[in-house]
């Protein structure tokens, strides 16, 4: 793809603060599409996003505390991600209760909030734009 021109249009939505700009440059930076593989660069987008309310963004997050030892934080952003309506924490979430690594009570406010989240989104007219939008939508390789 043409990541050089993707790079400066996500860069100048960053300086803006566009929290989907600072989740798009945390990716670039991660899979060094046109750029190099640059950790610091990827967490910093990564936490400039999750602050915005980026879901996905806290969810990479987690995944990123988890991989370097820190459980605890790892946790606490995938609570806020369900929280925020993220079904890829809900299901991190799932998995770490079963193990032991979360309390019921947080994995059930967790659970209670992530519904709350996506009854939120929900509407005849949501849906009916989703519908129409469906076959426009971009895949972007992550």
């Amino acid at each position: 793809g043409d990541y050089d021109g993707a790079f400066e249009y996500w860069t100048k939505a960053a300086e803006l603060d566009d929290v989907g700009a600072h989740y798009q440059l945390s990716v670039v930076y991660r899979e060094g599409l046109g750029v190099e593989k640059d950790e610091k660069r990827e967490v910093y987008h990564l936490e400039e996003a999750a602050i915005g309310g980026h879901a996905g963004a806290r969810h990479n997050l987690a995944c990123f505390e988890w991989e370097n030892g820190r459980h605890d934080r790892a946790l606490q952003h995938w609570i806020v991600a369900a929280k925020l309506g993220d079904e890829n924490a809900v299901d991190t979430l799932k998995d770490a209760y079963r193990k032991g690594h979360v309390r019921k009570e947080d994995f059930a406010s967790a659970l209670r909030a992530h519904q709350a989240a996506v009854n939120a989104t929900k509407s005849p007219l949501r849906e009916k734009a989703a519908a129409a939008a469906e076959g426009f939508r971009l895949n972007v390789p992550i």
